[in-house]
């Protein structure tokens, strides 16, 4: 994948792609709403051990967020 970019212009090229392929499959709300949580798990941080403090419900929950 290395095609001239540095290394943060390749994830963002992935991200790019990620974005376009949840756009194609379940339109822009969702991709955008994906996008939204992504950063919000990301703004939240892990602890030092690495573990998730938030996690996407699915099932009868979907769409919640629980921390």
């Amino acid at each position: 994948m290395n095609n001239g970019h540095t290394p943060k212009e390749q994830f963002f090229e992935r991200l790019g792609g990620v974005a376009d392929e949840m756009i194609e499959a379940y339109g822009k709300d969702f991709a955008l709403g994906a996008l939204i949580l992504t950063a919000r798990f990301v703004a939240e941080g892990k602890g030092p051990d690495g573990v998730a403090q938030s996690l996407i419900l699915t099932g009868e929950g979907q769409g919640g967020v629980a921390t």
